[in-house]
């Protein structure tokens, strides 16, 4: 499709290599990785060596890698998964942030309709959450601790490492949603003081329906889906071999590219935000989120005077793509749970927009793209 691409955060385009890579895998015979016979063993073989990789740039044991449908069964696996083996224990107490990606935040709400007390801890107005406030939520029975790596919305990056440290001497488990971390910035699990981890694929440039999740040896954990033996007990359902081998490829790209990729995507973002604000002032076109210490690949800027949903549409009819939020809550007109838990001002919740780069984008896409938006946001505001 022709047009301007500004939504990477919500899914990255398949990678050429990375479609080439599963094609291979689909080409190599039918197989159930279960399977004892020599067409199982091939697929089972394809799904090892996916899962090597994948440790490999992630620095941890392939046995401690869990392949799921993806960033949301991820976050469901580890949140009540955990939760649930914890409660038994007598820790029924959670907490989360407020600015979680629905997946975290809505599995919270079911464990509470289960009888599991939750605290949502807030940020500050640049998205960012204060390792003593989650410190400050802590409780004696509280067994589970998920604060995301960094924010879909606004792409603040979270002090993991210190609120991690902060939990590990008193025995609560640690989730970090890092789907929108993992190809943007550095990512070392063996000096991450996390249990759980959750990963996708199709954020970095591999295909739609397979995530990970990371489950550090020892970490109490109870399975979300049951059946068979598959992924050692913890995820039952056969493999989606193919997507695998892909995600596998995606993951090593993004590790091996992304100094480069972070530069670039960083200068796209930077020169993006330079540009409407030079069009539009900088009372005019606002930057949501925590600056000198956000992914390079997202921005959230609020246009004053304009509605959301209407700059949307004008600039989908100029072959623009960008979002409100996160895609999974994009089609709603409610406003950001994000922006609202940052506490910001009515006016720049109204008028929030997510544009996220990509290896495809240009930097004369950028200028095509801020002359573009300028011009709606003007005509919108003199309305």
């Amino acid at each position: 499709m022709k047009g301007i691409y500004l939504d990477h955060a919500a899914s990255a385009p398949l990678l050429p290599e990375v479609a080439e890579a599963m094609l291979d895998a689909m080409r190599g015979g039918p197989g159930n990785p279960s399977s004892l016979h020599a067409f199982g063993r091939a697929a089972r073989a394809r799904l090892t060596d996916a899962r090597d990789r994948i440790a490999a740039k992630l620095n941890c044991k392939p046995s401690e890698i869990v392949f799921t449908s993806g960033g949301t069964e991820s976050d469901n696996a580890a949140v009540i998964g955990a939760a649930r083996m914890q409660g038994r224990r007598g820790k029924t107490h959670v907490v989360v942030s407020a600015i979680e990606h629905h997946a975290v935040l809505h599995a919270a709400d079911a464990l509470e309709r289960e009888g599991f007390a939750v605290t949502r801890v807030l940020p500050d107005a640049t998205g960012f959450v204060d390792p003593a406030a989650v410190e400050e939520a802590l409780r004696p029975e509280t067994g589970l601790v998920s604060v995301m790596w960094a924010n879909n919305e606004v792409g603040t990056i979270q002090p993991v490492r210190e609120i991690g440290e902060r939990l590990v001497a008193r025995g609560i488990v640690f989730h970090v949603d890092a789907v929108q971390a993992l190809g943007a910035v550095p990512i070392d699990l063996k000096e991450t003081p996390a249990g759980l981890v959750s990963f996708s694929a199709h954020k970095l440039g591999g295909p739609q329906g397979i995530g990970a999740l990371y489950i550090a040896g020892g970490t109490p954990f109870e399975p979300l889906i049951h059946g068979g033996s598959q992924e050692r007990k913890r995820r039952a359902g056969t493999e989606n071999v193919a997507a695998a081998c892909g995600f596998a490829l995606a993951v090593e790209l993004a590790v091996e590219r992304l100094d480069q990729k972070v530069r670039r995507l960083a200068a796209l973002r930077d020169r993006l935000e330079a540009l409407l604000i030079g069009k539009l002032g900088p009372a005019g076109a606002i930057v949501n989120g925590r600056i000198g210490s956000r992914l390079p690949h997202v921005t959230n800027i609020s246009f004053i005077g304009a509605d959301t949903e209407t700059l949307l549409m004008a600039l989908d009819l100029e072959d623009i793509a960008a979002a409100s939020g996160s895609a999974c809550s994009s089609g709603s007109l409610e406003r950001s749970h994000v922006l609202k838990a940052m506490g910001l001002p009515e006016e720049r919740l109204k008028s929030a927009v997510r544009f996220s780069f990509g290896p495809s984008n240009t930097m004369e896409e950028i200028e095509t793209a801020a002359e573009k938006i300028a011009t709606i946001a003007n005509r919108l505001r003199n309305k």
